[in-house]
């Protein structure tokens, strides 16, 4: 048997629609833990008496740690599926123990470190879970990533407004802090389901022939136009995630229970369109899906700045929450099309290395330009950067994905 050959999923012991399952409902607590971030950032910012540069500084670093531990976090996923389960266990954990952190801190010092730990989570999960599925339904890649990032809109819409709701009876301190032994039992049901999954095959994986088909793939066109366009997705969509939040709670004086709802709003719809998404990016292709969802976004971040009242905010919430995260299932899948077999996994690593630098600066960025002019600022900047990546994927021809 070839050296570099794929340990395939052991579908002897865990059917491929059981896998899928699994994985969605790990994807619900990863991003339960996930749009926590946003909810507690007008805590931190008020506890540790923060400015808005500074609360920008928190959410680069969160996605900094991110995106630049995709790559080696790939390599390991896809060299050693064997350990599947551990790494995933660790990714629950990682979230668990970084909240904790920020509960328990006086230190923006220490809130930096908890930021890049809950970073480190998903770096952990995404290539590992997300690699998995690919391998699995690589005829049915864009709908089973979709399926996937359901479970994501689950967790993102359920978590602000529960924890959002205790917050008003209960320190969010000792809320964050509770949130640690919750992901040992979470991280250990997830690790204990997938851990027959997976075959183990005594082979060595070839590194020359891993950096030859990273080489590959980092060379073509078609990548780097759906990773450059993506960064300008993930810029705006991080600048949204930081501010938003700060605008809701310290501009218009809501509560932590109604910040929750709008919250909930901008990920619940993603549950409909994901798989929906999915589906037409199978059948009519990537670019299709993706260039009119990145100008829609473009608009509607706009529609921020014209909502004249808390219905029509709602309304512009939710219209974002159709695109907010189900492009990303969308552009991960159109970089696995033209990814080898080997590097699945790794292949979001150079996604995510591509677009550290862009990612690494925008809510900095944007906390600057809050500061010398004002909040809908923010939301201008995520406009014009999302007007770009549209700009940036339309002249670029896509493989279709049944076609490889």
């Amino acid at each position: 048997m070839h050296s570099d050959k794929i340990k395939e999923i052991d579908n002897s012991f865990l059917s491929k629609k059981m896998l899928l399952i699994t994985l969605t409902f790990g994807h619900t607590i990863v991003h339960w833990y996930q749009g926590l971030f946003s909810l507690i950032l007008p805590f931190v910012k008020s506890s540790l008496s923060l400015s808005d540069v500074q609360i920008g500084v928190l959410s680069s670093i969160r996605q900094s740690s991110m995106t630049g531990l995709n790559l080696p976090s790939g390599f390991i996923a896809d060299s050693y599926r064997r350990y599947t389960s551990l790494i995933l266990f660790s990714a629950i954990m990682s979230f668990g123990s970084g909240y904790f952190l920020m509960g328990v801190t006086n230190s923006y010092s220490i809130a930096i470190l908890a930021s890049a730990v809950i970073g480190f989570g998903t770096a952990l999960w995404h290539p590992a879970g997300i690699g998995a599925l690919s391998i699995t339904y690589p005829n049915n890649r864009g709908t089973a990533l979709s399926i996937h990032g359901v479970g994501a809109s689950i967790g993102d819409s359920l978590g602000p407004i529960i924890v959002g709701a205790l917050f008003l009876q209960f320190s969010w301190q000792n809320i964050m802090m509770l949130h640690f032994p919750a992901s040992i039992v979470a991280g250990l049901i997830i690790s204990f389901s997938v851990i027959k999954a997976y075959r183990w095959q005594n082979e060595k994986k070839e590194f020359k022939n891993y950096l030859s088909d990273i080489k590959k793939l980092a060379s073509s066109i078609q990548t780097i136009s759906i990773m450059a366009s993506y960064s300008f997705i993930l810029m705006g969509r991080l600048v949204i995630q930081t501010f938003l939040p700060i605008y809701i709670s310290e501009t218009l004086g809501y509560s932590s229970f109604v910040l929750g709802i709008y919250l909930t709003l901008l990920y619940v719809l993603g549950m409909i369109s994901q798989p929906i998404m999915g589906v037409a990016s199978d059948k009519y292709g990537r670019k299709m899906v993706l260039a009119p969802s990145y100008g829609l976004l473009s608009l509607l971040y706009l529609g921020l700045i014209i909502s004249n009242n808390s219905i029509q905010l709602g309304i512009v919430i939710s219209s974002i929450g159709l695109f907010f995260y189900a492009v990303s299932n969308i552009a991960t899948s159109a970089i696995m099309d033209i990814a080898d077999k080997n590097i699945q996994s790794s292949s979001m690593g150079i996604m995510g290395l591509f677009s550290q630098p862009f990612t690494l600066i925008a809510p900095i960025l944007a906390g600057f330009f809050v500061q010398i002019s004002n909040i809908q600022s923010a939301f201008w900047f995520a406009s014009i950067v999302s007007l770009i990546a549209f700009l940036t994927l339309l002249p670029v021809s896509f493989t279709n994905p049944n076609e490889k």
